[in-house]
């Protein structure tokens, strides 16, 4: 169960037990301290648990109807006056059960009469105002989970097709020419394409299951190859348990093959990975041939710009990209807190030295 949908429900029990402990005290607490053993006491007790029982329905109007209906739509003068009128009503109807209770209640408006209601009526006005204000919040935090999954999917969507399509080629040009290496391939393009399948529907997956399809996908683009192109390769890190956006690092080894190569002499792709604990350093570095800069330039290609939109999404405040073009290299630096709580900055203090 999400987070989201526990929400809601924690809520309706706060408002619960608000309303049970309001009402408790409201009309328990004369009923415990009082003097049974004086008639005058009882009769009063008669007329005061009459008149309770009046505001209670005055407290639900105004929460369930005056607010939402009058204070929302109409505003707040059109419910001041709606409430005065229909406080000097209940006044009324109160004065009127007190009578009927006690025949020889005499009809005085007094403090004593005005109060009990007025503070029903402004009670039921800050609850009713402070419950419409949380259920707003809530539903701009459903619209806002929505939109964010909605942009997710269709951010992935973009990513998926041009990855499948760099892996086939890559598959057709190692069966044409290793194809001794053919079945080693295909059980690293069968594992890559179940990630896809099956892993990009989760939320979050494993660091260590990134890393293994993230390496998959490296070692096919080294066998395809071969000596053509240097790739050094370093990652390590240990299993600490944390998960991570599916898909989220692939992008950046993608367009180092895409950009760094081709026209480029003596190609080399630089890859390092390191994570451990809470906190993930990932960089990237490939070779840019000078007369195709402006063309390949991957920080304003797609790619990027989508990776940027998803960890503004998923990670705020709780990541650093660092995008960089000079003396004929592109260097991409992304430093992740893995940790997942509500932490404005880096949780380990490690992390502003990794990225600087």
């Amino acid at each position: 169960m999400t987070l989201l949908s526990q929400r809601p429900r924690s809520d309706k029990a706060y408002r619960i037990l608000f309303q049970i402990f309001m009402w408790v005290i409201w009309i328990g607490y004369p009923l415990i301290n009082a003097d049974y053993d004086n008639p005058d006491a009882v009769v009063f007790l008669k007329m005061l648990v009459a008149v309770r029982a009046v505001e209670i329905p005055l407290f639900y109007f105004i929460v369930h109807y005056l607010i939402p209906e009058v204070f929302k739509k109409k505003g707040a003068t059109s419910y001041v006056i709606s409430l005065v009128a229909i406080c000097s009503v209940f006044i009324f109807i109160e004065d009127k059960i007190k009578f009927l209770v006690n025949p020889n209640y005499k009809h005085t408006y007094t403090f004593f009469i005005f109060f009990p209601v007025m503070f029903v009526s402004a009670l039921a006005t800050g609850y009713g105002l402070i419950t419409e204000f949380m259920q707003e919040e809530s539903t701009r935090r459903e619209e806002r989970q929505e939109r964010m999954q909605s942009e997710l999917s269709f951010l992935r969507s973009q990513i998926s097709p041009h990855f499948i399509f760099n892996v086939l080629n890559s598959i057709v040009y190692l069966i044409r020419s290793q194809p001794g290496d053919a079945e080693s391939v295909t059980i690293k393009l069968s594992e890559l394409i179940r990630y896809m399948l099956y892993e990009t529907d989760s939320k979050h997956v494993p660091v260590s299951r990134e890393v293994a399809y993230l390496q998959n996908y490296i070692d096919l683009q080294m066998v395809r190859y071969g000596d053509d192109v240097k790739i050094n390769v370093d990652i390590v890190g240990s299993d600490s348990g944390h998960t991570i956006e599916p898909m989220l690092l692939i992008p950046f080894v993608e367009n180092a093959f895409k950009h760094g190569i081709g026209m480029v002499k003596n190609p080399q792709i630089d890859i390092e990975l390191k994570y451990d604990a809470d906190l993930l350093k990932f960089t990237v570095t490939n070779e840019i041939a000078p007369e195709t800069k402006d063309s390949k330039d991957f920080s304003s290609g797609i790619g990027l710009k989508n990776v940027r939109r998803r960890l503004e999404l998923l990670y705020p405040k709780k990541h650093d990209l660092i995008v960089n073009d000079s003396d004929g290299k592109f260097i991409v630096v992304l430093t992740m807190n893995l940790k997942r709580d509500n932490q404005p900055e880096y949780a380990n203090p490690e992390a502003k030295l990794y990225s600087s």
